[in-house]
């Protein structure tokens, strides 16, 4: 199926969406948007001029009162009468004057050069010369086993608080999972001990906050201990937001490339400090591990990062810069790897439709031979998971030339409840 039949008038999908739910067909996501509509309406308010458009209509007026794109950000449309109430609460206004925690490009790292992004931003695997393909494949091979081999041990760690909870029938597999890895993280700062009076855990890319709720309520009977959600997005349905005692809870909006640590003032001085987060894209992990080692006081204790999404790692934030040079592996080598590690987790690498053809007719994705890729279905996986590894031990040396004297990678939850299942655990003695 095309896109041209996709965004054709005729165009009808294989599965309409439910009643009252937009009728906008969402390209990118292969599905319909998720949006409820109007009485008698077929699309939602966000949809309505886009899908006319997009139909070959110049038409955007919705029952006689025109819609326009928000000034501030066109991902967005309002209604033009709104326009003036609008600008003063739309999230994308000018912000006032910042809180001094919030320092542009804190922790960034490196600005690349613009006309080497541009040229490394273009690159595809598929375009690489068999030379330089098998080259860094032999490269992140040699390193993988002088460097990590098999050392990476499993921490069969739960923690009591979420046993019951896993005992519910009513959840589904995806709130199962997420519920298996928050426990299992719970369960490593429990036998570390870290869970205690005088605790101030602070949860990077904190979401909804579900790992902070849980850590809440643990913390309720602590005396002087606290949790604070740090996410430069405002959510809906936030789980801190069950929590009753407020001074448990603080969360903050900011990006944690304009974060310093060291001049949050709900940080107690009496408080050892713990960074925590269970899902962290890419560069995020980056930004976050250059947030906890550049405070001068040096009082974040222990870091506890759920690793993933390595495809999203950018050289300019990268904190493994001085492993990669040492071992030559130059910022176009890094960007084939970040490349290649997504083969760890991406299954068969093929479209949903093609599975869905295959499925039909019986044939296994694993038999079927793809004359564009140059290594086979298994030997993409392996590579891809030597691939996060190699990004991850260069995290590990960047963090033990920070004053870290324990750092570890560890598998916290079995690779049948996800496939993202390595922990980064970093210690050191306290200093308040």
């Amino acid at each position: 199926m095309t896109e041209e039949e996709k965004k054709s008038k005729n165009f009808q999908p294989e599965c309409l969406p439910v009643s009252r739910q937009c009728a906008h067909w969402v390209t990118r996501k292969k599905r319909f948007c998720k949006m409820t509509v109007g009485k008698n309406k077929e699309y939602c308010g966000e949809h309505e001029p886009a899908a006319r458009t997009s139909y070959g209509g110049d038409e955007q007026v919705e029952n006689g009162e025109e819609r326009i794109f928000c000034p501030l950000d066109n991902k967005h449309t309002i209604y033009k009468k709104n326009l003036r109430k609008h600008l003063i609460i739309c999230n994308a206004r000018p912000k006032g004057e910042m809180p001094p925690y919030i320092v542009k490009n804190f922790n960034a790292g490196e600005a690349c050069d613009d006309n080497h992004c541009e040229i490394l931003s273009e690159l595809r695997l598929t375009n690489l010369s068999n030379e330089d393909f098998f080259g860094v494949v032999e490269k992140v091979r040699d390193i993988y086993t002088k460097c990590i081999g098999n050392h990476i041990s499993f921490l069969a760690l739960n923690h009591e608080s979420l046993e019951q909870e896993l005992t519910k029938l009513e959840y589904g597999k995806e709130s199962r999972k997420h519920l298996s890895q928050t426990s299992a993280l719970l369960g490593i700062l429990s036998a570390e001990q870290l869970i205690g009076d005088s605790a101030c855990f602070v949860e990077f890319g904190a979401g909804k906050g579900q790992l902070a709720y849980y850590l809440a309520t643990l913390l309720e009977k602590k005396e002087n201990s606290q949790v604070i959600l740090v996410d430069r997005m405002s959510l809906r349905h936030k789980k801190d937001n069950k929590i009753k005692d407020r001074s448990l809870i603080t969360r903050i909006r900011c990006d944690i490339a304009d974060l310093d640590i060291e001049k949050l003032p709900f940080i107690r001085p009496n408080q050892h400090v713990v960074a925590v987060s269970k899902h962290l894209c890419g560069a995020a992990t980056d930004l976050t591990l250059r947030c906890v080692t550049q405070t001068k006081l040096k009082h974040v204790n222990f870091v506890l990062i759920a690793l993933c999404c390595h495809h999203r790692c950018d050289w300019s934030s990268f904190v493994g810069k001085e492993f990669f040079q040492e071992h030559h592996l130059t910022p176009r080598d890094f960007l084939i790897i970040t490349k290649m590690a997504s083969w760890a987790i991406c299954g068969t690498g093929m479209s949903r439709e093609r599975r869905l053809a295959l499925q039909k007719q019986d044939i296994p994705p694993q038999e079927v031979s793809d004359t564009n890729q140059r290594l086979c279905l298994a030997e993409r996986e392996t590579v891809g998971f030597m691939c996060k590894r190699l990004l991850d031990y260069a995290r590990v040396k960047f963090l033990q030339l920070h004053g870290y004297d324990e750092v570890s990678l560890k598998y916290y939850i079995p690779k049948n409840v996800t496939l993202e299942n390595i922990v980064l655990l970093a210690k050191r003695e306290k200093v308040l």
